[in-house]
Order: C-alpha cells, then sequence, then structure tokens
C-alpha cells in the first residue's frame, strides 16, 4: 500500500535525508505505528478533567523548590 508523496516543504530545496527517507518508507509500509502513536497521544495528553474534582487541580502538582539568594 503506498501513500501519497509528502508535502514538500518549502525553503528546503527539495532535499529529503536518506533518514527521512527511510521514517517515510518505513511509515508507508508500517501504518500500525502510526496509530499506536495516535493511541499514545491521547494515552498520555488528551484527559477528560472534571472541574467539579477539588482534589484533581492539587493532586497533579509537584512542590516547587524556593529560589536561593546568595
Amino acid at each position: 500500500m503506498r501513500q501519497a508523496q509528502r508535502a514538500y516543504r518549502p525553503g528546503h530545496g527539495g532535499y529529503v535525508s536518506e533518514f527521512t527517507q527511510f521514517i517515510n518508507h518505513y511509515l508507508d509500509e508500517h501504518p500500525e505505528v502510526v496509530t499506536d502513536q495516535h493511541k499514545g497521544w491521547y494515552l498520555f495528553w488528551d484527559h477528560k478533567l472534571d472541574p467539579q474534582d477539588p482534589e484533581q487541580p492539587h493532586g497533579d502538582n509537584a512542590p516547587i523548590k524556593g529560589y536561593d539568594y546568595f
């Protein structure tokens, strides 16, 4: 399954490194990797917050160290 060519990025003169070619080819051959990346993104970044939960804003904070004056 071959996907369409990746969009050309202006200002790069059309050059595509060997590594970028490899990654593009790998992702074309393994679409499940992209799906897994999206699942990971949703797992770690897209959380539903309940504004009525009083513990939610304070439970995620780490203590802040004070600034040392010399």
